[in-house]
């Protein structure tokens, strides 16, 4: 038997079913790709609205506990992870693309966050608006850093977006690791007694996990801290693995992950890359779906690219295969 909890609606109605009316739904899941929304990114071209009118069913399924939402018919509408803010959404099919960089992906699934880690609840009025919602989700905000983003300030002459550095040039032809948000935006910032001072050298450079904290909290406001607390976004890729909001959907066995059923756009995987650092998670990137050649493409900000790319430089930007990256996959956290 499943048990079903649902917010009240403010428009459609809400049909619920068992497990045999919805297997059309139970297929739809992990690295499957299902439709989104259109935002305003210029590397993103989008067809197609969703039809936010049709009754819905509901079906709970486990590892990782999660709700799916399908129409009468079965088709995918939304897939809820306990104890995560991310939701994938469907709606509008879009293309993704970096300058120079001959991969694109194309799906319709859009990511966007709760208030606060799902519970079971689906709120029905959250989702309705957010199926309607034309703003850019999470992977349009990502992409708003890549080679060839345009440079977007605020009202202050604040950097707000813009194609990002990692870092400045060393002597020895590396680029400097520790540049996070602030430090692009050469701002002051906060956490409790913290004071965290911009680093002058750093503007408009973002590390892989200064990526990460860049789109995810101070774009899409997902709470951060320096230090690991279980609730914020952490300063780290180590602590991202081990100690940050959302949930562990493939956990680090400390071999390659093959495994993509249970991956979504919007998750980010962790990496051990680096061979001077034992076994520990050493970078972190954001799953972006399925290539035009079937590859699982996924975005992060590197040293050999200068910043953050969904291409191959120095390494395939791909969780699938051999390369450097996939080798080295080893966990997915669902924030």
């Amino acid at each position: 038997m499943i048990t079903i909890r649902a917010k009240r609606s403010l428009s459609g109605r809400l049909v619920r079913r068992g497990v045999a009316a919805t297997a059309m739904a139970a297929a739809l899941l992990g690295s499957v790709l299902l439709p989104g929304t259109a935002g305003a990114n210029p590397r993103i071209s989008s067809t197609s609205d969703a039809d936010t009118t049709a009754e819905l069913t509901f079906l709970r399924l486990s590892g990782p506990s999660r709700t799916i939402v399908s129409t009468a018919d079965g088709t995918w509408v939304a897939t809820f992870t306990d104890g995560a803010r991310t939701v994938a959404l469907a709606g509008r099919s879009r293309t993704f693309r970096e300058p120079a960089v001959s991969a694109t992906v194309t799906h319709g699934m859009w990511v966007r966050l709760l208030t606060t880690p799902f519970d079971g609840t689906v709120d029905l009025a959250w989702l309705n608006q957010a199926r309607i919602d034309s703003s850019p989700d999470v992977l349009a905000t990502a992409l708003e850093y890549v080679a060839g983003a345009p440079l977007v300030t605020g009202a202050t002459g604040t950097r707000s977006s813009g194609d990002a550095s990692y870092g400045p040039l060393q002597s020895d032809g590396t680029r400097q690791e520790g540049s996070d948000w602030n430090d692009y935006q050469q701002v002051v910032h906060t956490y409790g007694t913290q004071v965290d001072q911009p680093e002058p050298d750093q503007v408009g450079a973002l590390d892989c996990s200064g990526y990460i904290r860049m789109v995810l909290g101070r774009r899409l406001g997902l709470p951060m801290s320096l230090d690991p607390n279980g609730t914020h976004l952490p300063r780290r890729a180590v602590s991202m693995a081990s100690s940050a909001p959302g949930v562990i959907t493939i956990p680090n066995q400390g071999t390659q992950v093959t495994d993509f059923r249970q991956l979504l756009p919007g998750d980010l995987v962790l990496f051990d890359a680096a061979t001077d650092d034992g076994t520990s998670i050493d970078h972190v990137g954001m799953y972006l779906g399925r290539d035009d050649g079937g590859r699982y493409r996924f975005l992060s900000s590197r040293k050999s690219a200068d910043g953050p790319t969904m291409g191959d430089v120095r390494g395939r930007s791909v969780l699938d295969g051999s390369g450097l990256y996939a080798a080295s996959f080893r966990a997915v956290r669902r924030i």
